[in-house]
């Protein structure tokens, strides 16, 4: 157990449902589920398979032999015809019909697809249970004044929950998105060597209708709309850089996150969580380390390389079909599916467990208001009849002394102080006390978080309102 190699993705990672998806149970169970329907397929359009062959398949399922599939495959080398092989064993009846007029593509490919459109499908589950509790989090801090940033500089308050739903608004394209894939998905249905049917047109005497209504009944038996309409041996390999393209996305969205959380932890404004018995640093015992976060970073980075080895293989095939996708996408496909599991479990946890810290948002806040709160003094003192151009200066001069004492000296932002005593502005410091309350400065904040959860997110988790909710595994 020790001595091989082992995926961190499989061992530290991903959760046992996505793993399930992508090993080899899943797929061998599918061939089987794919060469029943292939057989009643072509039973209903008068090929010579019996109905008794088809039970007789039927019952062996789920049951695969796979020691004698391995034993053969030793033997012949090819994967699709081993387990050919292994079926027949146990189906003697319908071993001559196993696998009939097919190629190793309708097995392999139309699997391929069906466990990628499931792994979409729960994809899709997790983002609507990160978008759930992030919508939680947004209404229950939307009116929270904090500081913002724009290039990491102090910009104009904004709220919490404000800059939540900006983390919310890139996940729900990265929803669209896969809702738009799955909306599409197709099986390759059954092609043949080059995509042209032809054992298929032998098969049924020339009979072209009956081919298409192959395609069209295998299709509905493994419950999809269609197949593609053409194809070579295989499916357009695009289709597999169209999905990680997707998957490359949401991890672009956690990445963002991500990296808003770190810096946030550093602020110590909010952090993710940390466990009673955690462990921040093993030199350290202080420190509180952002290591959910920053695994988040780090998947999400192998998510978005890991997306162009099928954008390379798909304008790398030749023709009908070249071999050369194959050791690739049986890496780069799972392991895309099993990142974005582990990274969307990881951001269901930490936002349901974020910790915000209010007091010290006010005190940052308090220390940069001065400096924003100029442009709404000056505007009073001009009310009162001051030159707009001279108050300008005297802010600007005043603000530079401020700044000087902050950065060279150290010491506390006294613009106010400064203002109160020029005679020019004619206000006192208690009256510019009063102008320093956050809220006024955080502008449709507030009312853009409420107007955004209930008309945007609302009708989208309306949709979803069947997805219970679910505790997300972390394991390291």
């Amino acid at each position: 157990m020790h001595t091989n190699y082992e995926s961190p993705l499989s061992s530290r990672y991903a959760d046992e449902e996505m793993k399930y998806l992508f090993s080899e149970e899943k797929k061998f169970r599918t061939w089987r589920k794919l060469w029943i329907a292939l057989a009643q397929a072509e039973h209903e359009l008068g090929l010579p398979v019996t109905q008794e062959q088809i039970d007789e398949l039927t019952a062996h399922q789920d049951d695969i032999n796979y020691e004698v599939a391995q034993a053969r495959e030793k033997e012949v080398r090819h994967d699709v015809m081993s387990h050919v092989y292994a079926y027949g064993v146990q189906c003697p009846k319908a071993k001559p019909i196993i696998h009939l007029g097919a190629t190793s593509c309708y097995v392999g490919d139309n699997t391929d697809i069906i466990i990628m459109t499931e792994a979409l499908r729960l994809v899709q589950k997790k983002l609507v249970l990160v978008v759930r509790a992030l919508s939680r989090f947004a209404e229950q801090h939307k009116d929270q004044p904090t500081l913002a940033f724009t290039h990491f500089q102090p910009a104009q308050p904004t709220t919490v929950g404000k800059r939540a739903t900006l983390w919310i608004q890139d996940l729900l394209m990265d929803l669209e998105d896969v809702e738009y894939q799955l909306s599409k998905a197709k099986l390759l249905g059954s092609k043949g060597t080059t995509g042209t049917q032809a054992s298929f047109l032998e098969l049924f005497d020339g009979d072209y209708e009956k081919v298409r209504e192959l395609d069209r009944k295998i299709a509905e038996k493994m419950g999809y709309s269609a197949c593609f309409a053409v194809s070579g041996q295989t499916y357009s390999r695009k289709l597999d850089s169209q999905i990680l393209s997707v998957l490359s996305g949401i991890a672009q969205s956690a990445a963002k996150f991500s990296n808003d959380i770190r810096l946030l932890q550093h602020l110590k404004e909010v952090e993710e969580p940390f466990e009673k018995n955690q462990i921040g640093s093993s030199a350290m015992a202080y420190k509180r380390n952002p290591m959910r976060t920053e695994r988040m970073a780090s998947l999400a980075r192998y998510v978005i390389a890991d997306s162009l080895n099928p954008a390379m293989t798909a304008s790398a095939q030749w023709f009908e079909r070249t071999l050369d996708d194959s050791a690739n996408k049986r890496i780069s496909v799972p392991e895309a599916f099993l990142a974005v599991d582990a990274i969307l479990n990881l951001y269901r946890n930490v936002t349901d467990g974020l910790v915000v810290y209010p007091k010290v948002m006010e005190q940052r806040l308090r220390r940069e208001l001065p400096f924003m709160a100029t442009e709404n003094i000056m505007m009073d003192a001009v009310k009162r009849g001051g030159d707009r151009q001279q108050l300008h200066e005297r802010i600007r001069v005043h603000s530079m002394a401020a700044s000087r004492v902050v950065k060279e000296e150290g010491g506390e932002n006294d613009l106010l102080e400064r203002i109160a005593g020029d005679s020019l502005f004619g206000v006192t410091l208690e009256e510019l006390e009063k102008m320093m309350e956050p809220s006024r400065y955080v502008g449709c904040a507030p009312l853009q978080t409420a107007g955004f959860l209930h008309d945007v997110v609302e009708p989208v988790l309306a949709k979803y309102q069947e997805i219970a909710e679910e505790t997300p595994e972390i394991n390291v």
